[in-house]
C-alpha cells in the first residue's frame, strides 16, 4: 500500500488479489477539511450556531475539579452503555472512530447510543475527527487496527484539550496502556470504575459498572484458573470451531434452555429435524437461552434421554462451585436422544433481564444472587451496594461474562422498574422480557398521520370501486376498536352468491420506507394484553381512520367471490374499494341476528347465507386434512376503578366465530394464489411445517395409554384419528387429546416464496398448499407487505425496489416471526399475571384433569377457568405413602391411588407466598385422597366469587386452528 499526501487529500492505493487470481488496483481518496467544529459553547473559534456542549459543564467527579468534557473509547462505550444512560453523564464528545467501531461491533448498542445523541438533555456531541485535517491519523507500519484507533482517540482528545483552554478534557479507558500513554501525553485519563466512584452524588452508580472478565492464559488440561477452581470447560477459539464446523466434525445451532428442568436443554441445528440433546453443567458450557453455539456429537454410548424430574435451581450461594458439577442423573427412557455437549460460542444472545434478587445469607455481602424471571436463564452474580433497598423490587440487569471458574455469570445492575406484585411493574415486566416494543411513537412517526378531520379525497373517488351500496357489516369479539375486516353476502341473479371480505386499507396512510412504516416493520404486529393494546400503528390509524367502523367511509381492499349453493369458487377478484359498513357487531350479537326468525333484513339474510357456506367451507377444509386442535382461552371481567380481575372464565365459541374464520381463511389462501402466480419470487406466504415424528411421541403414548392408535403419518390422518378418540363416560377427553396435539406442532413462520421449493409451501394445520395472511394489516405487517404485493398485481399500485428483493423480504419475514411469536407469549404471560391477580385472595376447590405425569409432579388442567398448574408429589408428613413413578405407562401410585393422563381430580387452587418476590398460583390434591398428603377441602362458600357464572360450562376450551 502506499499514500501520497496531497494537502486536505490523503489518496490510499490498495493492491489486492481477485478469485480468479487476478491483480486489482484499488484507489480510494481520504478528503480532509478544516471546517468541521468543536461543538462546544465554550469555543469561540469556531463559527458554529448550535453547539450541543454546554459551556459550563458541570463536574460531579471528585478526581476532576474542573469543568471537563468526556471522550470515550470503543469498549467503555460497548460494555459500559448503562452507564452513559445514566442521568449523570452529560457533556460527552463521541468520537467519529468510536462510533464506526461500534456500529460495526453491536448494533444494538449502536441504536442505543444514537438515541442518547438525539437527547438534546444531554449534550453528547458527534466530532467527525477522521475528516478533520488536525485529528486524522495515518495507520503506522506493523501498527495493529486497534492501536491505530486509540491513537487516534488520543489525537483527537490532545486536539480538543489545546482548542478548547478553559475545559478539561478527560478520556475514560479501560484500557491500561492506553491510559498511561493519554496520561504521558498530558491527556487527564480513568477507568470507568475510578471515574464512578469519584461520582459520590450518584453512589448507585457504580452498580451499573459491567464486569467484563479479561482473558487469562491457562493449562487447558489444568482444573485450577487464576487460583479457582476450575467449573466449566474451555470454549474452544474461533478459528478451531469454524474448521471443524466445515469438516463436519462440529455443529453450529442455537441454544435453547428447559424451563421444566435448568440442567438440560436442546439445540437446534439448521437443515436438521431433530434436535441435539444437552445435559448437565459442563455439556451446556455457559451458554445462555438463544446463543449460537459450536457442539460436538457425543458417542452413541454417552447419549441419554430427557429426566422425567422438574427440577429448579435452589442454590443461595454466588459462587457455589461444587453445584455446578452436580449433574442430574438422565432419565430411564428406552429411547435415547442424538446427545451432545457444547465447545465453544459463536455469538452471544445476552440481553437486559428483569428478575429479583436473591436475598443474601451474609448481610454485609455486596455479591449477590439475582434471580431473571425467564426461567431459562441462569441465575446471575452481580454486586450492589443497595442489597436493603432493592429487596421486594423487580430490577433489569445485564449479563457482562462468564467466567470458567463461576458457577453464574457475572453481570451489573441497571436499573429498578418497581415494588414485586404491583400491576404496572409486572405488565412492564412481561414487555420487557418479550422485548415487546411499547414506548410511544415518535414526533418522526406522528408527523406521517393525516391531518384531522380527514375524509376521502376526491382522487380516491375516482380511481376505487364504490361498494357503499352494499350490506357490508363487521363481526368482532366485544369491545374491539381496531376492526380490520367486514363482510357481505347476496344473491346474484344466477342463483349463486357473490361474498365479500373487506380490509382495511392501512397501505394507503403507511406509505413504503417513511417513519410510520419502519416504525410499524419494527413491531410486526399489534400485542394483545388482557388489560391493554400495544398498537402496531397510531391509534388514530388503527382505531379510527382505519378501522371498518359503521360511522362513515372507509377505504378498504375487497376479495370478491362468486360462489355456488355449495361453496364452490366459481371466480374471484381484488380490487381497491370504498365501503360503509352497516353494523359493527360483536359474535352475540351476530349469532342472535342469525337465529331470530323475526330479523328478515338484507343484512340478517347475508349472515345467514354467510353461516350455511362457511360451514360447506369447513367441511371441505376437514375432508382435506386441517386439524382441529384445541388451546385454553380465558377472558377476564376487569374492575373500571381498580383495573383488577374480578371474573375469569373461558371463552364459549360459537357458530358466528367459525363464519368470520372460514372467510378470512378462504381470503388468504385466494390472495396467496394471486401474489405468488404474480411474484414467483417475492411473495410474503405463511407456511406451516409438519412436525417430525418424535415430537409426536407423547401424544402417541398418552392415547396408546387409554387404548387408542394414533395414525400420525399425515395430517389427514391425524385428524381422522383424534375425531374418533371418544371416550364417552370422560367427555373432556378428546379435548385434552386435541390441547396435546396442539403442543406437538410447529410454528407457524412467515417467508419470501424464492426461498423455499413450492413443495415446501404447505400449511400443515391447515391442509392448504399455499397461504399468507391479508386480513389484519392493522395489526400484522406481513398484511401490509401481502397487501402492497397484490395492490401491484392487481394495477392499482407501483412496486418499489425493496418490495421486490428477496433477501430484504426474507429479513424482514424474520423479524415478524420473532415479534410474533413474542407478542404471543407476553399475551399470554398477561393472563397468568391477571390469574395471579385474581387468585390472590381466594382459596378454591375446582375439578382439573391430569395432563401430564412426571416423577415429581403432575400436571393439572382446570378448564374452568384454562387454567394449567403443578401438583408437586412431595410430602414433609411421614405419614404420606411413597409416590411410584411408571414410567413406560406414565403413571404415579401412593398407596391405593392411582393417577394416570387424563384422570379427573379436584384440587385446591391458592397463592403460593413463601416467596413474597416470586409468587405463583400452586395446586394442592384435595381428591382422591391420600392419608399425610391431600389436603381438606375449601368449606363452600355461600356465594361464589365476584362475577362468576355457577352454571358456567366446565368444558368449553378454544377450538384451534395454526395460522
Amino acid at each position: 500500500m502506499s499514500i501520497k499526501h496531497c494537502n486536505m487529500l490523503r489518496t490510499k492505493i490498495f493492491i489486492k488479489k481477485t478469485k480468479k487470481g487476478g491483480i486489482l488496483k484499488v484507489v480510494r481518496e481520504h478528503y480532509l477539511r478544516d471546517d468541521i467544529f468543536c461543538g462546544s459553547q465554550n469555543c469561540r473559534s469556531c463559527p458554529q450556531e448550535k453547539c450541543s456542549l454546554e459551556e459550563f459543564p458541570q463536574s460531579l467527579s471528585s478526581l476532576v475539579h474542573k469543568n471537563h468534557y468526556i471522550i470515550l473509547d470503543t469498549n467503555v462505550v460497548l460494555h459500559q452503555i448503562d452507564i452513559l444512560e445514566h442521568e449523570s453523564i452529560k457533556n460527552v464528545i463521541m468520537l467519529q472512530t468510536v462510533l464506526e467501531e461500534v456500529r460495526h461491533r453491536s448494533s444494538p448498542v449502536h441504536k442505543r447510543i444514537r438515541d442518547i445523541l438525539s437527547n438534546s438533555d444531554k449534550h453528547f456531541y458527534t466530532f467527525v475527527n477522521e475528516f478533520h485535517k488536525d485529528t486524522y491519523v495515518e495507520r503506522l507500519p506493523k501498527e495493529s487496527a486497534n492501536d491505530r484507533n486509540d491513537r487516534a482517540i488520543r489525537v483527537a482528545a490532545a486536539w480538543y484539550k489545546s482548542h478548547l483552554t478553559a475545559t478539561d478534557i478527560v478520556l475514560i479507558t479501560n484500557d491500561i496502556e492506553n491510559r498511561n500513554k493519554a496520561r504521558s501525553e498530558g491527556i487527564k485519563s480513568y477507568t470507568v470504575q475510578e471515574y464512578v466512584q469519584s461520582i459520590e452524588k450518584y453512589p448507585e452508580l457504580v452498580d451499573k459498572v459491567a464486569q467484563i472478565e479479561l482473558e487469562r492464559k491457562h493449562a487447558p488440561d489444568a482444573d485450577i484458573y487464576d487460583g479457582r477452581r476450575v467449573t466449566y470447560p474451555e470454549h474452544l477459539p474461533l478459528s478451531a470451531l469454524q474448521i471443524g464446523i466445515k469438516a463436519g466434525t462440529y455443529y453450529q445451532g442455537t441454544f435453547h434452555a428447559s424451563r421444566e428442568n435448568y440442567l438440560e436443554a436442546n439445540i437446534g441445528i439448521k437443515d436438521q429435524e431433530d434436535m441435539v440433546f444437552v445435559q448437565g453443567h459442563a455439556h451446556m458450557n455457559r451458554a445462555v437461552e438463544g446463543d449460537i453455539v459450536a457442539i460436538e456429537i457425543l458417542p452413541t454410548n454417552q447419549w441419554k434421554c430427557p429426566s422425567s424430574m422438574m427440577l429448579e435451581d435452589q442454590t443461595q450461594a454466588p459462587d457455589d462451585e461444587e453445584a455446578a458439577n452436580d449433574d442430574l442423573a438422565a432419565g430411564t427412557h428406552s429411547h435415547k436422544l442424538r446427545t451432545g455437549k457444547v465447545i465453544g460460542i459463536i455469538k452471544r444472545n445476552w440481553r437486559q433481564y428483569c428478575g429479583i434478587l436473591q436475598s443474601s445469607f451474609r448481610k454485609d455481602s455486596t455479591r449477590h444472587l439475582f434471580v431473571p424471571a425467564e426461567r431459562k436463564i441462569p441465575k446471575i452474580c452481580i454486586e450492589t451496594r443497595q442489597a436493603v433497598q432493592l429487596q421486594g423490587q423487580r430490577l433489569v440487569v445485564s449479563i457482562d461474562s462468564w467466567p470458567l471458574h463461576s458457577r453464574y455469570p457475572q453481570g451489573h445492575f441497571v436499573r429498578k422498574l418497581g415494588e414485586v406484585g404491583d400491576k404496572e411493574t409486572e405488565c412492564e415486566v412481561l414487555l420487557l422480557e418479550h422485548d415487546v416494543p411499547h414506548s410511544s411513537f415518535s414526533e418522526s412517526v406522528l408527523s406521517f398521520l393525516p391531518k384531522v378531520p380527514w375524509s376521502i379525497p376526491e382522487e380516491e373517488l375516482k380511481v376505487r370501486s364504490d361498494l357503499r351500496h352494499l350490506d357490508v357489516c363487521s363481526v368482532d369479539p366485544p369491545g374491539c376498536t381496531d376492526i380490520d375486516d367486514a363482510l357481505h353476502c347476496r344473491l346474484l341473479e344466477n342463483g349463486n352468491f357473490e361474498v365479500g371480505v373487506h380490509i382495511a386499507d392501512v397501505t394507503y396512510f403507511i406509505r413504503p420506507g417513511n417513519a410510520m412504516d419502519k416504525e410499524a416493520a419494527n413491531r410486526g404486529t399489534t400485542v394483545y394484553l388482557v388489560d391493554r393494546r400495544i398498537d402496531m400503528v397510531p391509534e388514530l390509524l388503527s382505531s379510527n381512520l382505519c378501522s371498518l367502523r359503521s360511522d362513515g367511509d372507509r377505504l378498504a381492499f375487497s376479495c370478491i367471490w362468486e360462489l355456488s349453493a355449495n361453496a364452490q369458487i366459481i371466480s374471484v377478484k381484488f380490487m381497491k374499494s370504498i365501503i360503509r359498513s352497516k353494523a359493527s357487531l360483536t359474535y352475540a350479537e351476530a349469532q342472535m341476528i342469525i337465529d331470530d326468525p323475526g330479523r328478515q333484513d338484507a343484512l340478517a339474510g347475508g349472515l345467514r347465507q354467510l353461516n350455511v357456506l362457511a360451514k360447506q367451507l369447513k367441511k371441505y377444509r376437514k375432508e382435506q386434512g386441517a386439524l382441529t386442535l384445541a388451546s385454553p382461552e380465558v377472558r377476564f371481567h376487569i374492575d373500571s376503578e381498580t383495573h383488577d380481575p374480578i371474573d375469569i372464565h373461558t371463552k364459549n365459541m360459537i357458530d358466528t366465530n367459525s363464519m368470520v374464520e372460514e372467510f378470512m381463511l378462504l381470503a388468504n389462501i385466494s390472495v396467496a394464489k394471486r401474489i405468488h402466480q404474480e411474484f414467483p419470487r417475492v411473495a410474503c406466504l405463511r407456511r406451516h411445517p409438519p412436525p417430525p415424528a418424535l415430537n409426536y411421541e407423547p401424544l402417541v403414548k398418552a392415547a396408546a395409554s387409554k387404548g387408542f392408535d394414533l395414525d400420525i403419518s399425515s395430517g389427514k390422518a391425524l385428524a381422522d384419528s383424534l375425531e374418533t378418540a371418544v371416550i364417552p363416560d370422560n367427555p373432556y377427553f378428546n379435548t385434552m387429546l386435541r390441547i396435546q396435539a396442539t403442543r406437538c406442532m410447529m410454528q407457524a413462520v412467515y417467508f419470501c416464496s424464492g426461498t423455499l421449493p413450492e413443495s415446501d409451501f404447505m400449511h400443515y394445520g391447515l391442509a392448504s398448499p399455499i397461504y399468507t395472511h391479508f386480513t389484519s394489516p392493522i395489526r400484522r405487517y406481513a398484511d401490509i407487505l401481502v397487501h402492497r404485493l397484490l395492490a401491484a398485481a392487481v394495477g392499482a399500485d407501483a412496486t418499489y425496489p425493496d418490495l421486490l428483493e428477496m433477501k430484504k423480504l426474507q429479513n424482514i419475514c424474520n423479524n415478524i416471526n420473532f415479534r410474533h411469536r413474542m407478542g404471543q407469549y407476553a399475551g399470554r404471560a398477561s393472563v397468568a399475571l391477571h390469574t395471579l391477580l385474581f387468585f390472590r385472595n381466594r382459596v378454591v376447590d375446582e375439578e382439573g384433569y391430569i395432563l401430564f405425569v412426571r416423577k415429581n409432579a403432575l400436571q393439572v388442567l382446570i378448564p374452568k377457568y384454562g387454567l394449567e398448574g403443578t401438583v408437586w408429589l412431595k410430602s414433609e408428613n411421614p405419614e404420606c405413602p411413597e409416590f411410584v413413578f411408571n414410567e413406560e405407562e406414565y403413571s404415579q401410585t401412593a398407596g391405593a391411588a392411582q393417577f394416570c393422563l387424563f384422570d379427573p381430580v379436584t384440587v385446591q387452587i391458592s397463592i403460593d407466598s413463601s416467596n413474597i418476590q416470586h409468587q405463583k398460583v400452586q395446586l394442592k390434591l384435595v381428591k382422591p385422597e391420600i392419608h399425610g398428603f391431600s389436603v381438606p377441602a375449601v368449606a363452600p362458600s355461600s356465594t361464589p366469587p365476584p362475577g362468576f357464572d355457577t352454571e358456567a360450562s366446565q368444558h368449553t376450551i378454544k377450538k384451534q386452528r395454526i395460522e
